[in-house]
């Protein structure tokens, strides 16, 4: 009988679960999507159960789709978003809804962590620079604004972790990579780092266990198989992080090489051999998948999730167009906007519809469009769209760079990929060649291919990805449009620094709640 893999990602808007064969190709898949909840602005949360039961129901429909006889499926992993918070009581409860990475809400606490500890030592113990993004001020936060809720805590994880012990998992347990988002966590040494616990009161008894990613945690039980359209007893490995198995994914196992992904949220990734610092102290340094090694990462807090705004809010009368063509809104569009030219006529979106990330973490960042004339129609502001999203990616290339990555070429994944314009702007916007791969859903495969590993079914993560990951099409840079966006580069960066120095960010953040 051959052999098979599963692999999952629960992402922000939905969970996908894919089969794949030895050779990477991709045989079912199965997706579900499901709600985020906005109770103030700034506000993200999630029912941490229903992603669990929507990521269930979506990998038992990709089995079904793959036609493969669940026992030939030798091993499942995941990826799942990170920087969720789960509050969990003594019976495993959530005592709250789960916040979700994307909330702002603990502005106030990550300044009190930046007067109890200097923020060069806390980045240089960590890896990542101080950010209401990270679970220590979201702790923080319910431990002073809900006090009845932390009282009954007894475990805080993420959605990785609360996952896998769905499967049936002995206890909560996360890869390395997620570990990080902690915002306490030893990448070189695989530790929680005491110190910081100590010095911010965090429970070590409230953390779930640390593993390498590889690492088997659990053989699916007899309830869980049920749901996931398994087998009981197929091995699970811990996986890793969206973005991390995302890179695993991308073949981003060797220097030399970036990722760029677009979903709901965006992320630049490269290859480290050491431990690095970015002397700026504006880059995240995590853990690799592969044991030993390192990511260097920036993350976009909304990325496709922009164009989406784009299209819910403005893009009614194409989208009506396009059903009754027959097509889809994205295909008309990119028809559309391929007829305007670089730089959209003049035209910048700075993309903070979910705040400021890397390199800037600035939580009172909003979105914003420069620009406008009586010129302008929809199809100039649908494609400023798109190159905002992607000048604010190569704000973290930029600043990468700047550390010292040399960047030759970007793996691109995401849903945009299948744009061949948007390819285009991001190989034009970066400067260099850009790459598509036969499977977009990168976070998935890299969750299968450490599945195999961790069932020995590959020697390593890199012989994984040597036989799994397959490589679509290129675009090369066009002159031209390099030296025009060059220019809006600049004027994106002196936008963004003249509207926070002026404090027109931060007045609009107060007014908003």
């Amino acid at each position: 009988m051959a052999t098979y893999l599963a692999g999952i990602d629960i992402g922000t808007s939905g969970a996908k679960g894919m089969v794949f064969d030895l050779q990477g190709n991709a045989l079912g898949s199965g997706y579900r999507e499901y709600p985020c909840t906005y109770p103030r602005p700034g506000w993200v949360e999630q029912d941490a159960d229903l992603l669990v039961e929507s990521t269930m129901q979506a990998m038992a429909e990709a089995v079904r789709a793959s036609g493969v006889a669940p026992a030939a499926i030798a091993s499942l992993s995941l990826s799942a978003q990170r920087c969720c918070g789960i509050f969990l009581d003594d019976r495993e409860r959530q005592v709250r809804p789960m916040i979700s990475w994307q909330d702002n809400r603990a502005s106030a606490e990550v300044r009190e962590i930046a007067a109890r500890m200097d923020e060069a030592e806390y980045y240089r113990r960590t890896g990542y620079p101080n950010s209401t993004t990270w679970l220590l001020s979201k702790m923080m936060w319910v431990r002073r604004n809900e006090p009845d809720s932390w009282k009954k805590t007894r475990r805080v994880v993420q959605m990785h972790d609360y996952f896998v012990r769905a499967l049936g998992a002995d206890d909560f347990v996360v890869d390395w990579n997620d570990a990080g988002f902690f915002g306490f966590f030893d990448s070189v040494a695989g530790r929680w780092d005491e110190e910081i616990l100590t010095r911010f009161e965090i429970p070590a008894a409230l953390l779930p266990v640390p593993r390498p990613s590889t690492t088997p945690v659990a053989k699916i039980s007899a309830a869980a198989a049920k749901r996931v359209g398994l087998v009981a007893g197929t091995p699970v490995s811990v996986g890793a992080g969206d973005q991390s198995a995302g890179a695993v994914g991308a073949g981003i196992v060797r220097t030399g090489l970036v990722s760029v992904s677009m979903g709901t949220a965006g992320a630049v990734t490269a290859f480290l051999d050491a431990p690095f610092r970015d002397p700026a102290g504006r880059v995240m340094v995590t853990a690799h998948p592969v044991a030993g090694r390192w990511l260097l990462e920036g993350y976009q807090a909304a990325a496709a999730s922009v164009y989406r705004w784009y299209k819910e809010q403005i893009g009614g009368l194409e989208a009506i167009e396009a059903e009754k063509k027959g097509s889809s809104f994205y295909e008309l569009m990119n028809e559309r906007i391929a007829a305007v030219p670089a730089g959209s006529r003049g035209l910048l979106v700075l993309p903070y519809f979910a705040a400021a990330a890397t390199p800037r973490y600035n939580p009172s960042a909003r979105g914003t469009i420069l620009g406008l004339t009586f010129s302008h129609d929809r199809f100039a502001l649908a494609r400023a769209f798109m190159e905002g999203i992607t000048l604010d990616m190569k704000d973290m290339m930029s600043s990468m760079v700047r550390s010292g990555v040399a960047v030759t070429e970007a793996r691109i994944l995401g849903g945009p990929t299948r744009s061949r314009v948007w390819n285009q702007i991001q190989a034009d916007v970066y400067g260099v060649p850009v790459t598509t791969l036969k499977v977009t859903d990168a976070t998935v495969l890299g969750g299968a291919i450490l599945g195999a590993v961790g069932a020995g079914i590959f020697p390593s993560v890199e012989a994984g990805a040597d036989a799994m990951v397959r490589l679509g099409e290129r675009f090369d840079p066009v002159a031209a449009n390099v030296e025009t966006y060059a220019r809006l580069y600049d004027a994106y960066c002196r936008a963004y620094e003249g509207l926070d120095r002026g404090g027109v960010f931060a007045t609009l953040a107060q007014m908003q709640g």
